[in-house]
């Protein structure tokens, strides 16, 4: 059998697969268009459920996101339906039939996945966690980006990004619910006068509280804490706002560190002595 080219017409070739890209780009710029627009209405809808019902602004975003995450799957769904109709004129009304037996077939294969979206459903259901909530969990810490059906986003402090599974988390710590307390431990000599140093703490702390509105209790000198080799450990405590426990007590410690010394109190640090022997 021989095989004749000039049989073929590359016009209609040409012609069909015109129609096919313009077919494709026309379901394109739809998808496009419909997911702007339902990202916008989701976005807009829960600006007013902020507003009207009193959602915090990290339950607000947590749920808008998973809501935006849901939303797309369904259009990539229809979109890969519309796609198979109108581009390649396949059939899909089969493939939904059977849509029941492969995605049983598929859950004996994905039992992790289904426990993500469970494990997922539960953290949102119990509200343990939210978008900027400052967490521990799966041997990372750090701040919460985006709670989804599968992973849960954590934004590291050195600026990584960790994707952690859902069903992974099994222990969960949120130190982002109510007050912290800011803690610091300051070392005095064993020569110094301890009531006098705590005095002098305890005005430095009544001068911070009084410049810091992040302050909610304290900070209040406890006593000693403990004795070292070297040092007297005094423990001053504070409650703070959320999330600014770290800096109260980074002012805490230079201001204290300042007025030590200008009252001639001191804080030990290691020496080193050389002997030099001459024969």
């Amino acid at each position: 059998m021989v095989f004749d080219i000039t049989n073929i017409d590359l016009y209609a070739i040409l012609v069909a697969v015109g129609i096919i890209f313009l077919k494709f780009l026309v379901i394109i710029i739809v998808y496009a268009i419909v997911k702007s627009l339902g990202t916008r209405i989701i976005t807009r809808l829960f600006e007013r459920a902020t507003k009207r019902q009193g959602l915090t602004p990290g339950r607000a975003k947590t749920l808008e996101k998973l809501t935006i995450n849901i939303f797309t799957y369904a259009l990539i769904f229809f979109l890969i339906i519309m796609v198979l109709e109108n581009v390649f004129d396949v059939r899909t009304t089969a493939i939904l039939a059977g849509a029941g037996i492969v995605g049983l077939a598929i859950g004996f294969g994905a039992q992790g996945i289904v426990s993500d979206v469970v494990t997922g459903f539960f953290l949102l259901l119990e509200k343990q966690v939210d978008v900027d909530d400052y967490v521990t969990t799966a041997g990372f810490s750090g701040i919460v980006e985006e709670v989804g059906l599968r992973t849960t986003k954590i934004r590291d402090f050195d600026g990584s990004l960790h994707y952690v599974p859902n069903r992974e988390i099994s222990n969960l710590t949120n130190h982002s619910r109510g007050n912290m307390r800011a803690l610091v431990d300051i070392g005095i000599s064993y020569d110094d006068n301890i009531d006098f140093a705590i005095q002098v703490m305890q005005s430095v702390c009544d001068q911070v509280a009084a410049e810091d509105e992040s302050i909610i209790d304290g900070p209040n000198v406890v006593g000693v804490q403990g004795l070292g080799d070297s040092e007297v450990v005094i423990r001053i405590i504070a409650k703070t706002e959320n999330m600014q426990q770290w800096a109260v007590e980074r002012k805490l410690r230079k201001a204290l560190k300042e007025a030590l010394d200008a009252n001639g109190i001191d804080i030990p640090f290691p020496h080193q002595v050389y002997i030099e022997k001459k024969d």
